[in-house]
Order: structure tokens, then C-alpha cells, then sequence
């Protein structure tokens, strides 16, 4: 039997009042719709299926939340990990323009959830990506000239280096791209106010219920690992980093890499707004970036690292205080209270990746750490396609996906090689 599941030690879990664990499945149910993962794809598609008038059940392996929803940056950009010009040359102006739109639409649509069903999730507005390096600068300034002409995106702002350096304190960086729009949320308060919709509104959830494989057919039957069965008509994978071999074809066009977060001890309002005035969120423009945020409660919580064989850093809190000291040299007495971990799925292109297996299995996955907004978007996407209306699903499942190199056993080697020469960008 399974022990009772946990999330991980984070500022994020402890900071939560965690509801009870859900039942696990035992028996055999039927129901419309079963969804696969209880993160944000997986919670927000059940929440808007059950508005629709369909029974849904969710399984969740663990707890509500203990992926990559509950424990990442919790930063709401805009766009894709790929940038909209990869976009561009995969898929072609007139798609790549509506999928620009989604990714706005995404933003708008976590403010109308967190709105409509009352989720306190201290959401906080205003992101900046900031340049390190001259070739940063310079991708800054295009960027911002592509978005703001060919995209009509309005309020973003280029920030020379001493307008950059009026809302954040520290002297690492020579520009940045502000964007009022995007923004900043707990993760965790988040889901569990999805999944606590998606219940309100009829959802049969359930934790600790692994599944082990999917029988296709007509009518899917989903196995979970203690035997019990959903009996249904459509099943949605939403299991990103976490899809356990049930679907080989899909899982091996994701790959599971490893990010890192640690959380200051509160520094204390005055302090905490002194190194970010306008509390925004900050992304840097390495290819191994550094990400962080102020919290609701004055800490200072920095991602950074990642881990393409999924394995942590030895001493995983040293490491963190040291590219938290390169940005922040005076929060050298700050002690540090919570490190911890996860996975994310990236594509080859970071590019999400949706799609059907069969016709009546959906799935959507590796967001590349862009998954806050849409995440929620894709089970929007997903529920809209199931209940007939599949245009803006399509326009995501048009973007071409390659499986990784070297298979279930060799991906990890091969991409970690690969992404060497990135590594070492990062430094020059």
C-alpha cells in the first residue's frame, strides 16, 4: 500500500494551509472525462469540463499540486520558452500571431480564475527579463522592438541600466525589459484553488492514486497502480515531468530537468522593497537563468540552477546563496530557511507540446518553465476541443515536435552534452 504522499519541504507547502488528503481510488467509476495529473493543466481542465456538464474524475499520483505547480518560480510571463521568432519559423506568421494572442489570453485568463473563484495566491504584477551581457542588451532592444511593432503589444518598457537600477538594487545588470502584464503568484495557493473550483463544480478528485497504464479503445479504461479503474469516453494526460512510460509515443518528446528555489528568512518590509521597489518579478537572459521574487511575507525567493540528469546539487542551499550573493552581495547575513527542488518538462524546440493520441486522449506538457499561465490555458484548450470546439487547440498542436535523442535511456547523456556549449555561453 501506499504511504500516506507529501509535499516537498518548500516555503510554498509550509506557508499553505494544506487541505486533507483527498481518498485514493479503490474501485472501479465511470465518468465522462478522466484527467491524468492534479497540477494546473490537469485541475483547471477538469474545473472548466465540469462547467461544461461533464463528469469528471482526476487522479493524482501524489497530492493536488506536488509537481512542478506547486513548487516552481511562480512567474507569469508572457509568450514561450522558445520566443515568438522560433515560433515564427515553425509554424508561419499566421499561426505564430495567434499563438502570441493565447499566450496574452493565458495571463488574462489566471486573472479571471483567481478572481472568479476567490484564490488567494498573492498575485502580484510587473516581471522584468534584465541583461547581463552586452549580446543580452542587444537581444533586449530587438525584442522589444519585434513585440512592441509587429505584435502591437502595448506598456512594455526598455530600461536603460540607471531606470533599471531606481526599482531593483543590484549593479549585476546593464538593462531591462519591464512588463506590466506579466506578473508573479504563489503556485500552490494557486492549484489547490483550482482543484477546489474544479470540486465545488462537480470534480471527483483523487490523491495518491498512480496510474499505471491507459487501455485504449472506445472506451479508456485508466488503471491505477492498487488496480482500481475510471471507465470513460475521453482521458486527458496532463502529467508533464511526471507521465510514468503510461504513454511512450508523447513522453518521449518531453524530457524531465531539474530547478532549484531557495527562500530567504524574512528580510522585513523596508528591506525587502529596498531590493526590489516595485516587487516585480526578475528573470535574467542566461541560458541557465536566474529567477526570483519577493514573497507576500518579505523573503526573497531565487531559482536558479538545473539538473538535465534530474539529480540535485550536492549542497544544494550553498550553491543557491551563491548566485543569490552575485545579484545580492548585501544579503550576506540573510539566512537562508527553505531550498528545495523539482522537475519541469522541456520540448526540443521549448515550445509546449499538445495533441491527441487516438482521438478521444489529449495531452499537454513541457511548457520549458513557462507553465504558470499556460498551463491553465491548455485545460481551457483541452476542455474546449472535447466539448467541440477545437480551433485554438489545433493552432497549439500544429507546433512540429521531435522525441529527444538516444530514447528512454540516453536522452539525459545526450542532451546534457548538447546543452554544454550553452553552459559555457553563460560565462564568456
Amino acid at each position: 500500500m501506499m504511504s500516506t504522499p507529501a509535499h516537498v519541504n518548500s516555503w510554498y507547502a509550509a506557508s499553505t494551509g494544506l487541505p486533507p488528503v483527498l481518498p485514493t481510488l479503490t474501485d472501479s467509476v465511470q465518468a465522462d472525462v478522466c484527467v491524468i495529473g492534479g497540477g494546473i493543466t490537469g485541475c483547471s481542465t477538469a474545473l472548466h469540463l465540469a462547467q461544461a456538464g461533464y463528469q469528471v474524475v482526476l487522479l493524482e499520483g501524489q497530492r493536488i499540486g506536488w509537481g512542478a505547480s506547486g513548487r516552481s518560480g511562480g512567474q507569469m510571463i508572457f509568450g514561450y520558452a522558445c520566443e515568438q521568432a522560433n515560433l515564427t519559423r515553425l509554424v508561419g506568421q499566421q499561426d505564430s500571431q495567434q499563438l502570441w494572442e493565447m499566450s496574452l489570453a493565458a495571463m488574462d485568463l489566471t486573472r479571471h480564475l483567481i478572481a472568479q473563484h476567490q484564490i488567494e495566491c498573492d498575485l502580484t504584477a510587473g516581471m522584468a527579463h534584465v541583461a547581463i551581457k552586452p549580446r543580452h542588451d542587444r537581444a533586449l532592444r530587438e525584442w522589444h522592438e519585434e513585440l512592441s511593432q509587429h505584435y502591437q503589444y502595448e506598456g512594455l518598457q526598455f530600461w536603460e541600466q540607471t531606470q533599471l537600477r531606481s526599482q531593483l538594487d543590484s549593479s549585476r545588470y546593464l538593462s531591462g525589459l519591464y512588463d506590466p502584464n506579466s506578473g508573479h503568484l504563489h503556485p500552490l495557493k494557486y492549484t489547490l484553488g483550482l482543484a477546489q473550483a474544479a470540486q465545488a463544480a462537480g470534480v471527483r478528485c483523487f490523491e495518491a492514486s498512480p496510474v499505471s497504464k491507459v487501455q485504449r479503445g472506445a472506451k479508456p479504461v485508466v488503471v491505477t497502480e492498487n488496480g482500481a479503474q475510471v471507465q470513460c469516453s475521453t482521458v486527458v494526460v496532463a502529467g508533464n515531468a511526471y507521465l510514468r512510460h503510461i504513454l511512450p509515443e508523447i513522453e518521449y518528446r518531453v524530457m524531465p530537468v531539474g530547478t532549484y528555489i531557495m527562500a530567504t528568512e524574512p528580510l522585513g518590509e523596508a528591506r525587502a522593497n529596498a531590493l526590489i521597489r516595485n516587487r516585480m518579478a526578475i528573470a535574467d537572459m542566461n541560458f541557465v537563468l536566474d529567477y526570483y521574487r519577493l514573497s507576500a511575507d518579505h523573503r526573497l525567493l531565487f531559482g536558479g540552477l538545473v539538473s538535465y540528469s534530474t539529480v540535485p546539487p550536492v549542497n544544494l542551499n550553498h550553491a543557491l546563496r551563491k548566485r543569490m550573493l552575485a545579484v545580492f552581495p548585501q544579503l550576506q547575513d540573510v539566512r537562508t530557511d527553505y531550498a528545495w527542488g523539482g522537475n519541469v518538462a522541456i520540448t526540443l524546440n521549448r515550445a509546449p507540446h499538445f495533441g491527441r493520441v487516438d482521438s478521444n486522449i489529449y495531452f499537454a506538457h513541457g511548457f520549458s518553465g513557462h507553465g504558470i499561465a499556460l498551463t491553465g490555458l491548455a485545460g481551457q484548450l483541452m476542455a474546449e476541443a472535447i466539448t467541440g470546439t477545437q480551433e485554438r487547440f489545433d493552432v497549439m498542436a500544429r507546433i512540429p515536435h521531435h522525441a529527444f535523442l538516444g530514447g528512454r535511456w540516453f536522452r539525459m547523456p545526450v542532451l546534457v552534452l548538447g546543452n554544454l556549449y550553452y553552459r559555457l555561453r553563460d560565462l564568456l
